[in-house]
């Protein structure tokens, strides 16, 4: 194991020291992530990051894919818990300003966009049914409490408008920051004055989406279901 990942004891057998080998292992992925796209880390990369067998890491998660999906969701939970700090103070910024923050500090995270940017076209594909479902129920109520955050800073959205916005905001998130985020080639590429349109700063252009997203949702009935249809990694329903 890395030295930020060492355990002392070689097999766990008490609650704490599975507890223990799971957050190791989740933080051997985030490690991993920081160097490579989810696309490139298999099963065996992990494992031998984390110093154990591949035997051992499905015994806490079935798939890599599993391993991804508890991470994404202890990654938005962080984020979450810091979120408050980084928002204008409730009552006193414009929903606009409120979304430029958003954007602003979910940059500021890129494994957490990463994750969100694989979910449907990498992470549901290798999964059992019963841990998609646990993932989306997790995911389902930490979306709920990112909507009930913003409501607080902008009144004017309703509960069903609220959660429609943090559905489309995942949709968003996904879309832009792999264009964001491009290739070393395309990289290149684009430094050419004539491509200058290809450029995307993704925390200037999700927070102008959200922008254009949140505007619209204040002065339109919400979807027939109470939200829009749901992202990939989101609950099914994202308002009841």
């Amino acid at each position: 194991m890395t030295s930020g990942q060492q355990v002392d004891f070689q097999r766990a057998r008490t609650t704490a020291q599975r507890a223990a080998r799971r957050r190791a292992i989740l933080a051997a992925a985030a490690e991993l992530l920081g160097e490579m796209p989810v696309s490139d880390i298999s099963l065996r990369e992990l494992s031998r990051r984390v110093g154990l067998s591949k035997t051992n890491v499905v015994r806490y998660f079935e798939t890599r894919e599993a391993v991804f999906f508890a991470l994404l969701n202890q990654a938005l939970d962080e984020w979450l818990d810091e979120l408050p700090d980084e928002l204008p103070p409730a009552g006193r910024a414009s929903p606009a300003s409120v979304m430029d923050a958003w954007a602003r500090s979910a940059a500021r995270r890129p494994l957490l966009c990463e994750l969100w940017s694989s979910l449907g076209t990498e992470l549901e594909r290798n999964i059992s049914t019963e841990a998609v479902r646990g993932f989306k129920l997790a995911h389902h109520e930490l979306q709920i409490r990112l909507a009930e955050l913003v409501r607080e800073r902008v009144p004017a959205l309703t509960e069903p408008a609220a959660r429609e916005l943090v559905a489309l905001s995942i949709v968003l998130t996904a879309g832009l920051w792999p264009f964001a985020n491009p290739s070393p080639s395309v990289a290149e590429a684009v430094k050419d004055p004539a491509l200058a349109h290809s450029r995307i700063d993704f925390a200037d252009r999700l927070g102008r989406a959200l922008t254009l997203t949140v505007t619209g949702l204040m002065n339109v009935s919400p979807h027939p279901d109470g939200a829009s249809p749901a992202p990939a990694g989101s609950a099914s329903r994202p308002a009841e």
